[in-house]
């Protein structure tokens, strides 16, 4: 069982261009579109998160239940379910608004205990940032770790809902040591400071760096640099590319039974090279279709 924990929300895409462009709601957040991912390309999964008893929460229910993910561990809540307004430019990529006081997710809390079969934990983006749903997500993080299992972190970063950027940065450097796997954007890299060497030097085995259509760059704690270029593909938007390639890279790692620090770290140029080119495939299949629809199984297999 992979469990993906994080906040669950409906993205407004606009269908026009301009201000008043017609909004569509569709099924989003990061953590939930990687759980749809996971659960698209055959892995056990499981999310964990809390979601409005809504309309809207219904869907986002009803999107993992078709995805063949197990929502047992789901809170609910009567507050409204957090919107993100969408933005997308000339190249396809997106930036977004954020509607988020007073709203479900906000108020996740710990669960007791992770399924008995928890091989690995995957966090990140907005469940990381808006209080109080962020201490219980960074105390699961830290419980899991100490526990053996796995942990992924992809901050995923949205600078307008960080009121204070530097005490963030100490907060993501306090995460390092509890991590096993760290994936981010060159954008969240160049936000964030540091280099993957001052983060490997942290905690992590391995942290996988996204560059847009150029591709994925490993970095492991030997000193091995992994790299692959980006799959070419009719970008349509970018919409839900990055949570791709964290279920990829997960998906892979459970494949090659590498959901483990000591796994992770012997996992050689071959296998670095097999799984970056998985996630690049499954990545650009997301970028060829409107808003966050990541590929089945049978689209790439691995």
């Amino acid at each position: 069982m992979i469990v993906v924990a994080g906040e669950a929300l409906i993205d407004l895409v606009p269908q026009g261009t301009g201000a008043l462009a017609g909004l569509t709601p569709a099924l989003g957040g990061g953590p939930y579109n990687t759980a749809v991912a996971l659960g698209r390309l055959g892995s056990r999964t499981a999310f964990c998160s809390r979601t409005s008893s809504d309309a809207f929460g219904e869907a986002l229910l009803d999107g993992l239940r078709r995805a063949s993910v197990d929502v047992s561990a789901v809170q609910r809540g009567p507050e409204p379910t957090t919107l993100a307004v969408a933005t997308i430019d000339a190249s396809g990529s997106a930036a977004y608004s954020f509607y988020v006081e007073g709203t479900a997710d906000r108020l996740f809390s710990a669960p007791a205990a992770l399924p008995a079969d928890t091989r690995a934990v995957s966090f990140g983006t907005c469940s990381l940032v808006l209080e109080p749903g962020a201490s219980a997500y960074e105390e699961l993080l830290r419980t899991a770790a100490a526990q053996g299992v796995f942990t992924a972190l992809d901050p995923n970063i949205r600078a307008g809902l960080i009121p204070d950027a530097d005490a963030y940065r100490a907060r993501f450097k306090s995460w390092l040591p509890s991590v096993s796997l760290l994936k981010l954007s060159e954008e969240d890299a160049l936000w964030l400071g540091g280099t993957p060497r001052e983060w490997l030097a942290a905690g992590p085995s391995a942290v996988v760096i996204t560059q847009g259509g150029d591709g994925l760059t490993a970095f492991t704690r030997d000193g091995g640099v992994h790299s692959v270029p980006g799959e070419k593909v009719d970008v349509v938007d970018t919409i839900g590319a990055g949570d791709t390639v964290n279920a990829a890279l997960l998906h892979g790692l459970s494949v090659q039974d590498a959901l483990s620090r000591e796994a992770l770290e012997g996992l050689g140029v071959p296998g670095w090279t097999r799984l970056l080119r998985f996630a690049a495939r499954a990545a650009a299949v997301t970028c060829s279709r409107a808003g966050a629809e990541p590929p089945y199984a049978g689209e790439v297999g691995f």
